[in-house]
């Protein structure tokens, strides 16, 4: 399972911070930060998620109020 990431979108309402520690706070761009990321194109990262993380990985995606988060399966079909 992996995360995809849309900073350019997020809002910095940091929801997604509160349900997993694959993200942070950045309060000098107010927007969140997918730690240990690699930016696929212009602010879009991407992380794989450990298997024990995947559920809160889930929950941060479906929390995001801007839908700046989404993941995929390890088939590439999208979860959330």
């Amino acid at each position: 399972m992996y995360v995809k990431f849309d900073r350019d979108t997020c809002i910095g309402m940091f929801q997604c911070v509160a349900e997993w520690d694959g993200f942070e706070r950045d309060e000098n761009a107010g927007k969140a930060v997918l730690v240990d990321a690699e930016e696929e194109e212009e602010d879009i990262f991407v992380v794989e998620v450990p298997e024990d993380e995947e559920f809160e990985a889930t929950f941060a995606a479906r929390v995001c109020p801007v839908d700046a988060i989404e993941v995929y399966d390890d088939d590439g079909e999208q979860v959330v």
